[in-house]
Formats: structure tokens, C-alpha cells, sequence
């Protein structure tokens, strides 16, 4: 606090000193005024700059030098007294009211501004000052009420905070720094240009708009430039384009300082180059590159020098043409044009700067000019005299560019913003007025601080039916026109080409138009310069990083199978979503194609074609079992079990069908305990069939409890409770993990519709149990493989079992080492293969016999069959017995006679039975005889069978428990 107060005591000071001295001069000498019973105050650039001087402090320090005529301020000017000429004639607008004004020269540098708004302030009394006691500061010098400038951001700061303090409001043409708009710092500071907050972002569109991001920043060393370039830097970021040098500048930067500049900027692989300045401050650079005669850049340039006459000539136009930049929105100005062309010293003595405009106009001398006598001294350059009635209209000067009055019209709309306050204070009745009480301020007795806040709630319509007013920053509303530098074909100066517009007040993506058709880059070529780190990444690779190097700087990586990218410098790849693939350049995605074991597909067809086959061929030959149901072939195999079989057969075909087609949910839950549970009827029926054969044909001596325990009703109930244990196991895996359908996405461009088992555990089970019952029926068929010949199915249930066992034991690593469809198409294959074996094995040969041999299946072949098996049981144990005897006979007595040979040969064909008496006599020979036996059969109609035998050289045998034994009648017929 103690240092704002000595800081603001110091600036009272000065101040105090400062207007001492505008009090005895009015200010710098050079000015244009006019008296009035208002004053308003201006500050333009007439000038470009101060000459340089070593103040060495030996003598008086001089007032410095304004150099460089600058005929756009000079413009500006003229527009300012063109519109208080106009309020002045006006009969309707602050009528009896004359607008006086008080204009000075800021030579574009602060010192000359401060310099002038020195004499602005000295004449505003400030109760908290009292400058009575040390000098009369209001006698007969008019309060100046509203001060029209200053032209730069960095000037208009130094003199918004000097006449912040008493409340003077300013209102700027042409400072566009964000700044600025801080009320809290700059209390009466009020602006019809748009603030830099929105060329920043407007800049940063065109970049992006042209897809460059490799930029170079360039921007003056002062309010201007800095926040400009700050803001700029930020859009920058939030679109991730990147700033490769970022540099300041100044006109008062040494020669040196240029030339590295310059070095920088001709090494750099940018090649647009933005700049945030003034026309004075980036003459220099300019200069700089067209002396290395640098024409391969592009200049984004700020509204400060889009339309700058300082950097606009031919001369500067190799390195300049193409330039982009952002203007003001132009105005008309009515009579604007007759006004400048009637400029005349002579006439205009009011304006002491006209001289100098005419002298830099016409390049001679007026003949009371000051600087002829320098001229004449030698101090400056010769040039003729002038009588000061040339024809301002012959000679090409940017004071006379009418065609767009853009810096000229924000000049025109301040004076008459400030002229609209002063009629709405004119015009305010008591009870509605902005101060204490609604009161209304008094036109004759006003001061500065109710003109500004009569200025800030000014809303009017001026006389091109424009709506103005301020908002809550001071901040006129407007909108940036985009021009674009071409050469003239006439002349060879530049001409400003409007390309398109920025409207900051409407949506994002709508703000910027280009017409690009209308723009030449570098004044010839319509093909969009590039101006980025890296080349592009075509669609189809995406953007990666570099190290050590900015994120715009990259290297093009191919997209990953899976992902694509459709558009160039991607960023990243997009992710195909899981029904599509990306294609083999990965620029888009395709609809993967979806695959199942399908009906219509070859291999669908052949494995269904199978399926049928197999249903076809078991129901003929269920077909054939009926058709001779009553034969011994068919009574033999146990036809109850047979039919059984055979409808489990078919059910296992049938199963294989589910297996075909797009999965479904039901079709899933149905298929895999279809198959289960009939190959398990089938196996059930198998293994009762074989087991009871052979515990009939080794049993030593048949009885009713044979009978009993193998009737027709246990077998059904062996076979149900088999099946049975089969069921549950389904049960119990569709009730806790049911299988559905899914669709598997993990192969490259196919989706496979497979069904998902729900618990691989459950499965092994189904698989396991079937595989156990067939090694049980495979162990009981491998002993009953040498049972009579009308029973020898055992050995084909061996083979079929062998089968079954060799195709599911290589299901399981086929099972899991394949995917997709192929999936189903293994265990269809398992099916059908083991199913075809049970059925050609057991049937087959059967069906042959019963349809094309017919002789063998009658009662006679299968008592013959069986009479002979049974007697080659008796003769082997007979056999046994005797080898026991004569061993036991020679341990003892000690013999070494010889004994019978022990070969046994079985003679069963047709040529041993006499089949002219239906009698069979099956013969058995040891060595050297021939055993005759009696064998008696039970019937259901009682009838016997006698084979007789002759016998020679030895004794009859009788062979207990199998000669002469009975045999109960179901052992004939089952398997």
C-alpha cells in the first residue's frame, strides 16, 4: 500500500510538472485544433518513429525527431475532423453545440503520446488535487472531455493509464490488446476494434483450416505483440500444432539482431511465419529477407500491418505476395472522398501537419517550410519548391485508398459514439438520467467522468442503420475480413484481395470462410504451400511419436490388423468394431464374413448326405430284422435288443444333424446330450447283448437261475439304468452350466457362430462315461470272439468297439486343436464314423446271410454250429484231463511207454453230417481214432437230433457235463 501511494504521489507529480508546461505551450508545437465549446483530443501516428540520438546529457536535452511520415495516419486524422465537421453542420445531432478538437502526433512511440496526453489531463480538475495552489489550469483553456486514440496497444496502455486517473474516457481505433479490456486497470478505456482474444483464435483457425503444424512466431516487443502472441500460443496447443521458433521484434532492434533473426527464420523447415506487430516494428525483418531475396515463406499477418503502406510496396513484393491477413471490417464514409482530395495548406491552416503531408506528398519544399532551410544547410536532402496548389489527385498515395476504410471508419464511429453520449446528455430529462437520483448532467457544466459513463450505456443506430454499442469490456462488436496480397498486373503494387471473413459471433466451425479459389500463394501459385514438421501419414497409418522432438514432428506407422485410419496424420488407429476386419491397406473396415457348418457349404452337404445315409441304411436294416423276425439268424442276436440298437443307431445319425447349421441356443443345449445319450443306448444294448452270451456259453452246467437272471426284462432294465446314468449327467450340466451359442471374434476376418459347451468338465464326463461302458462292451465281445460260428458278431462288436475306440480317442486332440466350425465338424465326423462302424460290424454281415444266404439261416445251422462248439469245449477239457492222468501215471510208475497223440481236429462241415437224414454228426479225432457222441437237445417241440459215430480202435468216451448234457433253448438264440 505504501508503495501504490508514493507510486501514485510520483505520477501526481509529474503530471503536476508536466502540465506547468502544456499550459504555456498547449502541448507539442506541431498539432492540428480547433477551438470549440467541446473539446475532444486525438492522438494519431503521423509519423512512424523518433530519430535515434545518444542523449549524452552534455547540454539540455532536445525534444527527439519524428521521422517517416506515415500518410495513413495522416488519413486517420483527416477522417476525425471529417466527422466533427459533420456533427458541426448538423442540424439534428448536438444542435448549437460546437465540437472543437486538439490533435497531436504520438510519432507511434509512448514518450510523444505521454508528451501529448500531458495537455489533455492539465486542463481537468481533480478535487484530490489541488493544482490552484500552483498554477491556474482551467483559465480560459476548455476541459477536454473525451480523447480519440491512440493507434498502438503499447501507446494506448501508457495513455489509459494516465487518463484513468481523472476519469477521461479514451476510446481507441486501432489498439486490439487483450489487455486492454481489463476494466480494473484501464477504468476508462473503450475501443471500436476487436480485441486480440479473438484474432488469436481467428489465426490459429486459418492454420488449422490449411492443415499446417509447423509455424513460425514472430511478434513486437511491446503490449501489442506480447499478448497477442500468448493468446495465439494457446489455441495453438489446444489444436496440437506446434510454434518451431517463437521470436520478438522491434524496429529499434540493431542490425545484428535482425540478421539473426533472419538466420533463424531461413534455417527453419517452417515455412508460414505469423506475425503478431506493427508495420514499423516488422519493416526491418522485411527488409532483411528481401535483401536474401527469401520468397518461399508465407506471412499470416495481424490487422496491425494486414493493410500496413509501410510494408505494401512493389519493392518488398517477392517476399511478401500471398501474404494472408485479417482487416477490419470496411465502412463507407459519405463525401469521405471529396473531403481528403480538398486538402490544401493554404486552406487548411487549422492542421500544421498538412504541410508536411503536401512537402512528403509531392517530395519538394513549401517556401516557409522550416526544413527548406535545413535543406539548404545541408542537413537534409535537396528537393524543389512547391506553391502548395498541386493536384493531390495526380500522384498515387495511400492517403487517397478510399476503397476500404477500415482503421479510417473505427476513427469515424469514435468521434460520433462520443458526439451520440454528448446528445443523449443534451437530451436526458430529469428523472431518467445515469447519476444520483436519476439525475441528468448539465451539457454546459459537464466533466469527463459522465461522459464516460454516459459512453458506457450507449445503444444507437448510426446513419448506415449499423446497431452500436459497447459491452461489458468497452469492446465495440465486429468481425475480421481475410485479404490476401496480389500483385497488380496494371502497376505492380499490391492489391488487398478479400478471400473470405471471420464472424466471431457465431458457432464454432462456422466462424471462418475461405474462398481458396481466390487465393494466389506467393503471388502466383493456387497450390496450398506445406508447411509441416513431417510429411503426411496417408489413411491407413497413424502418427508416431519421435523422441526428443516436438509431437508434431513424427514417423508414419502402419495401423495394426484390426485398426484403420481413413484420413490423413492420424492420430491414432481407430479400433474396427468386432463384427468388421480392416482391410490389407487398413484404410477402412470390412463386415467380417460369419461362418458355421452351414447346410448349403460342400462339406455341410457331404456330412449331412452321411447323416442320412446312415439313417437310411439302419432303418433298412431294421426293415430287414422285422421283415425276418422269426429266422434263427434274427432270434439269435436277441431281436428284442436288436431293434433297440438299431433305433439307437438311428438316433446317433440323427444326432449328428444338430451339429449342421447356425447355432442356436436350443440347438446347442440339445445337440451334445442327443449324442450322448444315444451312443449310450447304443453301447448299453451291446454290452447286455455280448455279456449274456457269454456267461451262457461258459457256464459248466445251465440252470434256472440262468434263466432268471438273463430274462428279457433285465436286459431292458441294464439298459435303462446304463442310460439312465447318461441322462443325469445332461441334467445336471443343462441345469448348472447350460451350453449357448456365441460368436467368436479372436480369428482375423471371420466371425465363427460356435457353440459354447458352458463346462468342458461336463463334456468329458458325457464322453468319458460312453467311452467306459465301450471299453466294458470291448472286454466282454474280445472273450466271446470265439464263440460258434452263428455267434461270431462278437468279434465284429470287437472290431466295431475297436473303432470307436480309435475315433474318439483321436477326437479329443482334433476336438482341441481346432476352432470355429470345424469344431462341429470333428465330432459330426466322430459320429458318423463310429456309428457306421457299429452298424457294418454287427449288421452288416447278418443282413448279408439273410438275404443272400439263406441256407445258413436255418435251425439246423445254428444247432450244428452250436452242438460242435460245445463238444470242442468237452474234447478240450477231455484232453486236459488225460495229459493230467498220463502225467501223474509216469511221476509214479516211472513209464516211458508212449501215449496217444493229443491233437484234436474239429471237423464241423456239411460233408460230417448226414444231411439226407437231417441228422449233423460232428466228429472230433484224437490221433488215431474218432469219438462218437450222443448229444440230446431240449425243444419247444420236443424233437431230438441223433448223430451217430463210428468209432475205431478205441473206447467211447463220455464227457460229463457236456455229452448227453441239455441245453436250454434261449442259449440258441442269443448273443
Amino acid at each position: 500500500e505504501v508503495t501504490s501511494h508514493c507510486g501514485m504521489l510520483l505520477l501526481y507529480y509529474v503530471v503536476l510538472l508536466g502540465s506547468s508546461y502544456v499550459i504555456s505551450t498547449y502541448g507539442p508545437h506541431q498539432r492540428a485544433q480547433m477551438t470549440g465549446d467541446i473539446l475532444l483530443g486525438g492522438l494519431f501516428p503521423i509519423h512512424f518513429g523518433v530519430a535515434s540520438k545518444d542523449q549524452d546529457l552534455a547540454a539540455r536535452p532536445e525534444s527527439t525527431q519524428c521521422v517517416r511520415f506515415n500518410f495513413r495516419g495522416f488519413r486517420w486524422l483527416q477522417a476525425m475532423i471529417f466527422a466533427i465537421d459533420e456533427i458541426n453542420n448538423s442540424s439534428t445531432l448536438l444542435p448549437n453545440i460546437t465540437l472543437g478538437y486538439r490533435i497531436f502526433d504520438t510519432c507511434n512511440t509512448v514518450s510523444k503520446a505521454l508528451e501529448a496526453t500531458l495537455s489533455f489531463v492539465a486542463q481537468n480538475k481533480i478535487d484530490s488535487l489541488n493544482l490552484d495552489e500552483f498554477c491556474n489550469c482551467t483559465d480560459h483553456i476548455p476541459s477536454t472531455i473525451a480523447v480519440v486514440g491512440a493507434a498502438g496497444s503499447a501507446v494506448s496502455t501508457a495513455v489509459a493509464n494516465l487518463l484513468g486517473l481523472f476519469y477521461i474516457p479514451q476510446i481507441s481505433y486501432a489498439s486490439s490488446s487483450r489487455l486492454l479490456s481489463n476494466k480494473n486497470q484501464y477504468k476508462s478505456f473503450m475501443r471500436t476494434i476487436p480485441t486480440d482474444e479473438y484474432q488469436a483464435t481467428a489465426m490459429a483457425d486459418i492454420i488449422e483450416h490449411f492443415q499446417w503444424n509447423w509455424v513460425i512466431a514472430v511478434a513486437s516487443d511491446d503490449d501489442y505483440g506480447r499478448p497477442g502472441i500468448e493468446k495465439f500460443e494457446k489455441e495453438m496447443e489446444e489444436r496440437d500444432i506446434c510454434i518451431h521458433l517463437n521470436e520478438l521484434i522491434s524496429q529499434y532492434f540493431e542490425d545484428h539482431e535482425i540478421k539473426a533473426l533472419a538466420d533463424r527464420i531461413e534455417n527453419s523447415t517452417a515455412k508460414v511465419i505469423v506475425v503478431f506487430a506493427s508495420g514499423p516494428d516488422i519493416e526491418p525483418l522485411i527488409k532483411e529477407m528481401v535483401r536474401r531475396n527469401i520468397t518461399d515463406r508465407i506471412w499470416l499477418a495481424s490487422e496491425a500491418w494486414a493493410s500496413s503502406s509501410l510494408i505494401a510496396k512493389p519493392e518488398y513484393l517477392d517476399v511478401v505476395a500471398g501474404t494472408i491477413g485479417f482487416a477490419l471490417k470496411s465502412g463507407r464514409i459519405p463525401s469521405f472522398k471529396k473531403f481528403l482530395q480538398s486538402v490544401q495548406p493554404k486552406k487548411d491552416s487549422h492542421n500544421e501537419f498538412v504541410r508536411e503531408f503536401w512537402e512528403e506528398t509531392f517530395n519538394c519544399y513549401l517556401e516557409d517550410s522550416p526544413r527548406l532551410q535545413e535543406s539548404e544547410n545541408g542537413s537534409t536532402s535537396f528537393r524543389p519548391l512547391c506553391t502548395g496548389e498541386e493536384d493531390i489527385t495526380s500522384v498515387e498515395t495511400p492517403y487517397l485508398d478510399y476503397t476500404h476504410l477500415r482503421i479510417s471508419y473505427n476513427v469515424y464511429v469514435a468521434v460520433y459514439s462520443i458526439a451520440q453520449a454528448l446528445q443523449d446528455i443534451l437530451t436526458c430529462t430529469p428523472g431518467h438520467g445515469l447519476f444520483a437520483n436519476n439525475s441528468c448532467a448539465d451539457i454546459k457544466k459537464m466533466e469527463a467522468w459522465q461522459v464516460l459513463k454516459q459512453l458506457r450505456h450507449l445503444n444507437y443506430t448510426n446513419s448506415m442503420g449499423e446497431k452500436m454499442c459497447f459491452d461489458e469490456n468497452a469492446d465495440l462488436a465486429a468481425n475480421y475480413t481475410i485479404v490476401n496480397w496480389h500483385r497488380s498486373a496494371e502497376d505492380g503494387s499490391v492489391v488487398f484481395e478479400e478471400v473470405g471473413y471471420y464472424n466471431m459471433h457465431v458457432k464454432r466451425g462456422a466462424k471462418l470462410f475461405i474462398d481458396k479459389t481466390k487465393i494466389l500463394w506467393n503471388g502466383y501459385s493456387s497450390e496450398v504451400p506445406f508447411s509441416n514438421c513431417s510429411e503426411d501419414c496417408e489413411p491407413g497409418t497413424r502418427k508416431g511419436i519421435i523422441d526428443s522432438m516436438p509431437t508434431c514432428c513424427f514417423e508414419c506407422t502402419e495401423c495394426s490388423d484390426g485398426e484403420y485410419s481413413n484420413h490423413k496424420d492420424a492420430s491414432v488407429c481407430t479400433k474396427c468394431p468386432n463384427n468388421s476386419w480392416s482391410n490389407g491397406n487398413h484404410t477402412f473396415c470390412f463386415v467380417k464374413e460369419i461362418e458355421f457348418l452351414s447346410w448349403t457349404e460342400p462339406f455341410g452337404i457331404a456330412l449331412a448326405i452321411c447323416a442320412v445315409l446312415g439313417i437310411v441304411l439302419t432303418a433298412f436294416v431294421m426293415g430287414v430284422f422285422v421283415r425276418f423276425r422269426n429266422t434263427p439268424i434274427v432270434k439269435a442276436t436277441n431281436r428284442e435288443l436288436s431293434y433297440v440298437l438299431l433305433f439307437s443307431l438311428i438316433c446317433c445319425f440323427s444326432s449328428s444333424l444338430i451339429f449342421i447349421g447356425e447355432p442356436q441356443d436350443w440347438t446347442c443345449r440339445l445337440r451334445q446330450p442327443a449324442f450322448g445319450i444315444s451312443f449310450v443306448l447304443c453301447i448299453s444294448c451291446i454290452l447286455v447283448k455280448t455279456n449274456r452270451v457269454l456267461l451262457v456259453f461258459e457256464a459248466k452246467i445251465p440252470t434256472s437261475l440262468h434263466r432268471k437272471w438273463w430274462g428279457l426284462n433285465l436286459q431292458f432294465l441294464l439298459v435303462f439304468l446304463c442310460t439312465f446314468v447318461q441322462v443325469m449327467i445332461c441334467v445336471v450340466w443343462l441345469y448348472n452350466a447350460p451350453p449357448s451359442s456365441y460368436k467368436n471374434h479372436d480369428i482375423d476376418e471371420i466371425i465363427f457362430i460356435t457353440c459354447n459347451e458352458g463346462s468342458v468338465m461336463a463334456l468329458g464326463f458325457l464322453i468319458g462315461y460312453t467311452c467306459l461302458l465301450a471299453a466294458i462292451c470291448f472286454f466282454f465281445a474280445f472273450k466271446s470272439r470265439k464263440l460258434p460260428e452263428n455267434f461270431t458278431e462278437a468279434k465284429f462288436i470287437t472290431f466295431s468297439m475297436l473303432i470307436f475306440f480309435i475315433v474318439w480317442i483321436s477326437f479329443i486332440p482334433a476336438y482341441f486343436s481346432t476352432y470355429g466350425k470345424f469344431v462341429s465338424a470333428v465330432e459330426v465326423i466322430a459320429i458318423l464314423a463310429s456309428s457306421f462302424g457299429m452298424l457294418a460290424c454287427i449288421f452288416f454281415n447278418k443282413v448279408y446271410i439273410i438275404l443272400f444266404k439263406p441256407s445258413r439261416n436255418t435251425i439246423e445251422e445254428v444247432r450244428c454250429s452250436t452242438a460242435a462248439h460245445a463238444f470242442k469245449v468237452a474234447a478240450k477239457a477231455t484232453l486236459k484231463h488225460n495229459t493230467a492222468s498220463r502225467k501223474k501215471s509216469s511221476s509214479i510208475g516211472g513209464s516211458s511207454a508212449s501215449s496217444p497223440s493229443s491233437s484234436i481236429s474239429l471237423k464241423t462241415n456239411g460233408n460230417d453230417c448226414d444231411r439226407t437224414s437231417g441228422k449233423h454228426r460232428p466228429r472230433v479225432s484224437f490221433g488215431s481214432g474218432t469219438v462218437t457222441l450222443s448229444l440230446s437237445f431240449e425243444e419247444s417241440r420236443r424233437s431230438s437230433l441223433i448223430c451217430s459215430t463210428q468209432t475205431s480202435n478205441i473206447s467211447s468216451v463220455s464227457a460229463k457235463g457236456t455229452v448227453g448234457g441239455r441245453f436250454p433253448e434261449p442259449a440258441l438264440y442269443c448273443v
